[in-house]
């Protein structure tokens, strides 16, 4: 794990840059095109690519070096914003959508090669402590982010804010290339049912294969797809509901409920890892679909009125929920074999973009007509339903084996599927 610590310490700084530069970025775009339909449709060209790249980067991580594809990712974002920064002003405005193609696509596939690599890194037994782990620095890196944006660009600048982010890539990009890494169990696998290129014909395949081997993933997938559709309500509909609260100072009450939600991310980690290490033990569907209940539960709460206080108090519950959810399903994925993990990861990854960009589009299409708290409630409560019916399967499935573990026929469904096996 001493070599992992170095690594999230080079994944949190490049985080940092990144939400450093997502604050930065917003304000540039509008700065230099003078359009807001400029700056949502840089967030769409990102989001479209970062969707797309969940396919492709599923191939990519199964069949190339993880190592070498993530210090790449992070080289190539950093070479697109200096591009950016020394491009002449009358370039920029075409070249943000070029780097939104680039941040888009090399973030997801860094993201899925990580993600994959974990329980090759550290050992299977540790990728819950080390997912905590991760989740824990970047969690970090946002609110130092966030904190420091508004200083940073008020004082310094756009360039100091390109620059930074730029820099923080090449830290991690350095970091990652000195560790003695593993990041596969043994050679790269073929791709199955076609050539490389054909990206469509591997999602269909992992589809399938999940279908038949680990149907009760494909439910937390389309959890997780409609977590998206719920971060993307809250998200659209904090600053509306800000400026409801407060009119005169809107950013107080968005800048405490991200700091708290933050800091409950943060303790979760730190319980959960604890916990873990006490009972050998890693929570499985049951758990992910009551955190996520919990989640949805807490982000409906702070949009319903309450005075600050107890609306802070559930920005906390729905933070350390969140950070629960997250660990419980990415070490959850991690347990399919090394050659499935790739692509299992890119499907997730697709699912996750797209749920969050559907998001974005019709939740502020509906908050012209409702309430942050309509909107809120009617995405993150689909979430909700989807979770129930992930832990009523997940009971039932737990149910039946009950009586095929004392039978000596071989391992269960769930177990089997656990595994990966086909």
């Amino acid at each position: 794990m001493g070599y992992f610590r170095l690594l999230v310490v080079g994944n949190g700084i490049s985080a940092y840059g990144s939400y450093l530069n997502l604050v930065a970025l917003n304000v540039f775009i509008y700065d230099v095109t003078g359009s807001a339909l400029a700056a949502g449709l840089f967030m769409a060209v990102r989001l479209a690519t970062s969707f797309a790249s969940g396919f492709v980067s599923g191939r990519l991580v199964a069949a190339y070096d993880r190592k070498r594809l993530m210090i790449g990712a992070d080289l190539c974002q950093a070479i697109s914003l200096l591009t950016l920064l020394l491009a002449p002003e009358g370039a920029r405005a075409t070249l943000l959508y070029f780097l939104a193609v680039v941040t888009g696509g090399c973030s997801t596939l860094s993201q899925v090669a990580l993600r994959s690599s974990i329980p090759e890194i550290v050992g299977s037994e540790h990728r819950a402590r080390a997912n905590g782990l991760l989740v824990v620095g970047r969690s970090l890196a946002m609110i130092v982010g966030f904190a420091s944006s508004g200083v940073v660009v008020a004082q310094y600048g756009y360039s100091t804010a390109f620059a930074l982010d730029a820099v923080s890539f090449v830290i991690s990009a350095t970091i990652m290339f000195l560790l003695p890494l593993r990041t596969r169990a043994k050679a790269p696998v073929e791709a199955p049912e076609g050539g490389p290129g054909e990206a469509s014909g591997a999602t269909a395949w992992t589809v399938r294969m999940l279908l038949r081997t680990a149907p009760l993933l494909m439910v937390m997938i389309a959890v997780r797809a409609a977590d998206g559709l719920g971060s993307s309500s809250h998200n659209i509909a904090l600053p509306l509901y800000s400026h409801g609260l407060d009119p005169g100072h809107p950013a107080t009450f968005i800048s405490q409920f991200w700091a708290t939600w933050a800091i409950g991310n943060i303790v979760a980690q730190q319980v959960f890892s604890r916990v873990a290490k006490r009972t050998g033990r890693t929570p499985g569907e049951q758990a992910f679909a009551l955190g996520a209940c919990v989640m949805s539960a807490g982000f409906i709460v702070v949009f319903c009125g309450l005075p600050t206080v107890p609306a802070i108090i559930a920005a906390l519950v729905a933070g350390a929920a969140d950070g629960f959810t997250e660990t419980v399903y990415v070490t959850r994925l991690q347990a399919a074999p090394d050659e499935q993990r790739g692509r299992l990861f890119g499907l997730s990854a697709s699912a996750e973009n797209a749920g969050f960009g559907l998001g974005m589009l019709v939740s502020g299409a509906l908050l012209e007509t409702f309430s942050p708290l309509q909107v809120v409630a009617s995405f993150h409560g689909l979430a909700i339903v989807l979770c129930v019916l992930l832990l009523l399967v997940s009971l039932r499935r737990a149910g039946a084996a009950v009586p095929r573990r004392e039978e000596p026929a071989g391992p269960d469904l769930p177990a089997a599927a656990a595994e990966g096996r086909s």
